[in-house]
């Protein structure tokens, strides 16, 4: 399947089944610290850049199988880029609520929650989890590095004002890299936007999979928890996360109570096809992939990997002290 993987293990929502929108990479951003890779189309052009109905015909294969789709907790709707840029996806949300009865997620980096139609695309969602990483406009410019077309205020102004119309749960992510936007001065700019928004959680994040820039470099677990006590202490926002260097609360009850995917009768080709779906999305540690392919433990992933790793298919690269596989055309 070209737009539907997992399910896999996230970090925030148990075992998600993803749904990627986009080709790569399709963005109003080019992030510093984006795992996917560099934006290739930056544009802020919104537009059918995949057949809505490719899309929908492959969800519907996949909740033909009542088993597989018992090993999902929510859906999330993501995208090689930024998913709001599809002008689809309003009726992907509504075929996801009434064909797989799960929770629908949907992640986006918040730039277009200042637009009504997208507004009304994302009203069907339980959870939308918009970013907001910098809103001082160097520290913005240096992190996130926006098409020309994205106007920090307008994008601000947007997110405040979809904080109050969402009727579902909406989980503001904050990612901090060392040096850019972990300063007093941001993260004090930062609190002032929050005060303004209705959120149910802030979830602070660092760079904890390889980057695309080298010089994106993680805070400390200490700086995150300062900051979270911070977001905890002056603003009224009920809950606030630490997804870094671990898992948040939400991520670890689901995790518990899941139902574990059975793959031990697949063929070992069909486990590579597996896993070479899973790097092309996202760097990943042989520990990742064998929890979500259910294997009986890192090494049978390595295993499995050394032929792609020799024909360099496949990369490995070190990342704070962890061992990260990524596909090859990924990132350089």
């Amino acid at each position: 399947m070209n737009h539907i993987f997992g399910p896999v293990n996230s970090r925030r929502l148990g075992r998600s089944l993803g749904i990627d929108l986009l080709p790569r990479k399709i963005c109003n951003f080019d992030c510093i610290y984006c795992e996917v890779g560099p934006t290739t189309n930056l544009t802020c052009e919104r537009r059918e850049y995949v057949p809505t109905g490719e899309i929908i015909a492959e969800i519907e294969k996949f909740c033909s199988d009542p088993a597989r789709m018992e090993t999902v907790d929510v859906v999330t709707v993501t995208a090689s880029g930024e998913p709001t840029l599809h002008s689809g996806l309003g009726r992907i949300l509504r075929f996801l609520k009434e064909r797989t009865g799960k929770p629908v997620a949907v992640l986006t980096n918040g730039t277009n929650l200042s637009k009504r139609d997208v507004v009304v695309d994302l009203s069907v969602a339980d959870v939308v989890i918009p970013s907001l990483d910098a809103v001082l406009p160097e520290s913005f410019r240096k992190l996130n590095r926006p098409a020309r077309c994205v106007d920090l205020e307008e994008m601000i102004e947007g997110l405040v004002g979809f904080s109050h119309e969402f009727a579902g749960e909406l989980w503001l992510e904050v990612l901090i890299v060392k040096g850019i936007n972990d300063s007093r001065e941001n993260i004090e700019a930062l609190i002032k936007v929050i005060r303004r928004m209705k959120l149910s959680r802030v979830q602070l994040n660092t760079v904890a999979r390889p980057p695309l820039e080298k010089f994106a470099r993680p805070v400390s677990r200490e700086a995150l928890e300062e900051t979270a006590a911070r977001i905890a202490s002056e603003t009224t926002v009920p809950r606030v996360d630490i997804i870094a260097h671990g898992i948040s609360t939400f991520a670890r009850t689901a995790e518990e109570g899941r139902t574990k995917i059975k793959f031990g009768y697949l063929k070992q080709e069909e486990l590579i096809e597996d896993i070479e779906q899973m790097l092309q999305r996202r760097p990943c540690t042989a520990e990742d992939m064998n929890r979500t392919l259910a294997l009986s433990g890192p090494e049978e992933v390595e295993r499995l990997l050394e032929p792609l790793v020799k024909s360099g298919t496949i990369k490995k690269r070190l990342h704070e002290d962890k061992i990260y596989y990524l596909y090859g055309g990924n990132q350089e």
